[in-house]
């Protein structure tokens, strides 16, 4: 019987969802805990496995049996792309599923920060009323200028929805867009220093690689506005945490949103956690349910192709 293991634990009715999904006879199976061991163990005697955020390194590539990783979304850092290569495992993923879930919850982070609405939210549940401290340093959107720097399917589909609140919105990437297709989003290519020192917003929307890699640092920190907010929901990595932390706290920087981290789950002595002005979600901006079924019958249906000696959605090979 052909065996998918999900090496990201989830809840056993999310898994059960899934397996609705199945091709006939097939089985799925998921990963006791983000143990090294229970990865490990889980792997065993699969022949295909998905991967959220949880690394698949060079030793589970070479796990007998296994044909090919599927990565839950788009960002491959966790993914051992040469150890893949070197024991023939097929590596790919979902390009562009969570591109608006993505988008959607970069655009919460930002109106949770600039409105107060965590910090509000958690004021009244404990017996507070900061109305007029909250409001006084309340911002709005509409008409702002918004940074994304990373323009594939999720800084696409953000530009989209910001294009609704009247912002300017420009963007930073390696290649810029051709003229047509900024004209189509209504951004426009800055470069990178001059995208942080003009952005009342700057948001994280790029992959994680030798070129981002602790990309926003001090010295790039110190190019923003005082008044800006910063939300990084693309990798933890592409952002130096305690560099941020500093910013905040000497008010530097007005506040952050921030859904991913370099280490996860977050350490308990991680600075972030300190700051009432920086909201913190657990990397669930690619998560949505409505969005589930789609996916996995992405990912699924690039399995069945292997299987059948197939070749699976070209879109979403990585090796």
């Amino acid at each position: 019987m052909t065996h998918i293991v999900l090496l990201d634990p989830v809840a056993p009715d999310r898994l059960a969802r899934m397996a609705d999904f199945l091709p006939q006879g097939w089985r799925l199976s998921n990963a006791a805990s983000r143990d090294a061991a229970d990865q490990m163990a889980a792997l065993s005697g699969a022949d295909f496995a998905i991967s959220g955020d949880m690394p698949v390194d060079a030793a589970m590539m070479a796990v007998p049996r296994l044909q090919a990783v599927h990565k839950w979304g788009v960002g491959f850092d966790n993914l051992d792309l040469e150890a893949a290569r070197r024991h023939g495992v097929r590596v790919l993923r979902t390009t562009g599923s969570n591109a608006t879930a993505v988008a959607e919850t970069t655009l919460g982070l930002i109106l949770a920060v600039n409105r107060n609405i965590a910090r509000g939210h958690l004021a009244v549940r404990q017996g507070a009323w900061p109305k007029g401290e909250l409001g006084a340093t309340s911002t709005t959107l509409t008409g702002r200028t918004v940074g994304i720097i990373g323009m594939g399917y999720i800084g696409k589909a953000l530009a989209g929805l910001l294009g609704g609140f009247g912002c300017t919105v420009i963007y930073n990437k390696r290649s810029p867009l051709s003229a047509e297709e900024e004209a189509a989003i209504n951004a426009r290519f800055q470069p990178l220093d001059q995208l942080l020192a003009t952005s009342d917003v700057v948001t994280l929307n790029c992959e994680l690689n030798s070129s981002t890699a602790n990309l926003i640092d001090r010295d790039r920190l110190a190019l923003m506005k005082p008044d800006a907010i910063l939300i990084n929901a693309a990798r933890g990595g592409v952002l130096v945490e305690t560099d941020l932390a500093d910013a905040i706290r000497q008010g530097r920087l007005r506040g952050a949103g921030i859904d991913v981290f370099s280490v996860e789950p977050i350490l308990p002595d991680n600075p972030l956690l300190d700051l009432d002005r920086v909201i913190l979600t657990p990397h669930l901006a690619a998560m949505s349910a409505d969005s589930l079924q789609p996916t996995i019958r992405r990912m699924f249906g690039n399995f069945k192709a292997i299987a059948d000696g197939i070749s699976p959605d070209a879109i979403d090979i990585l090796v």
